[in-house]
């Protein structure tokens, strides 16, 4: 007989929806102001059509919220030397506050050449290596922005964090580094688990707070959680099951119902990205202006 699942779904489109909300207040308030709109440019290199999908997506949902919005798409052919020039142009334009270069780039591009070549103080993905420094020194950095809306969730749903036990799965530079910096900033004792752990399932169970963010379908089973703890899921995988395709995370979410709460896939993760990336532009637009203004967005 199966168990009944009593975990809260953690509703990341209702929040996304809500961040949304009030950043378009935010950035009317900003407009009324000071009489500038904040803009994001966001740089497409090739035809992924993945990527194409996501930059539609910023664009249109940048636009909605009242912000300029700067999209350069370039041929796959484009070198190294034409693209950091364009990253030079943009970190010069006073109407551009956020820049975002589309990932994965084609093979011939240095990645990370790309990342560190835009200003820091403009690098609303927040990879740059100064805003990994800042981040890991407990400094004012932009932030990640899936890691962003994590930590987002986790708080509205737990309030303060300090003390809880908390485990990452995954220790990559996007998702895993970043989460175990935001945690270990709200006073959490975090553990990061990645390919060479001995027994992940039972460091798993120790967690408060389990983030998995590894990009293995279904691969943190239910007996690895602990009951009563809070789950988010980052990842999104298509998988091919009873004869249709469909999406799951990298925890197996009908068996997980003795947690407190866990995000679902799709639904969860997934929209705050973009939320959080419209908050990263607005962010960084107060600080590269010095204003503050009567409504906190992000608080982390």
């Amino acid at each position: 007989m199966n168990k009944p699942f009593l975990a809260d779904r953690i509703d990341g489109k209702g929040f996304a929806a809500d961040l949304v909300e009030k950043l378009t207040v935010d950035v009317a308030d900003i407009k009324s102001r000071t009489g500038l709109t904040p803009g994001l440019a966001v740089v497409l290199v090739g035809e992924d059509p993945a990527s194409g999908v996501y930059v539609g997506a910023k664009h249109r949902q940048t636009l909605a919220i009242g912000m300029e919005s700067f999209v350069y798409r370039l041929p796959a052919e484009t070198t190294q030397n034409e693209l950091m020039a364009l990253l030079e142009k943009l970190n010069a334009a006073s109407e551009v506050n956020g820049i975002l270069v589309q990932l994965p780039l084609p093979a011939h591009l240095n990645t990370n050449a790309v990342i560190n070549v835009i200003d820091p103080d403009k690098d609303v993905d927040g990879f740059h290596i100064l805003n990994a420094g800042r981040l890991a020194t407990g400094q004012d950095a932009l932030v990640p922005c899936t890691p962003l809306g994590c930590l987002m969730m986790l708080k509205d749903r737990l309030g303060n964090l300090a003390g809880l036990n908390a485990v990452v799965v995954g220790k990559s530079n996007i998702v895993g580094k970043p989460m175990a910096q935001l945690l270990m900033g709200e006073n959490c004792t975090v553990t990061v688990a990645h390919s060479k752990t001995q027994d992940v399932p039972a460091l798993c169970r120790t967690a408060d707070i389990l983030v998995v963010a590894v990009g293995r379908p279904e691969m943190v089973k239910g007996d690895w959680i602990k009951p009563g703890a809070v789950v988010i899921d980052v990842g999104i995988n298509r998988i091919d099951r009873d004869g249709r395709s469909r999406i799951v995370g990298d925890v197996a979410f009908e068996e997980a119902g003795h947690a407190s709460a866990i995000t679902p896939v799709p639904g969860g993760v997934g929209p705050m990205t973009i939320a959080c990336l419209l908050a990263n532009t607005v962010t960084a637009f107060k600080r590269q202006h010095h204003i503050v203004t009567h409504q906190a967005v992000v608080a982390v």
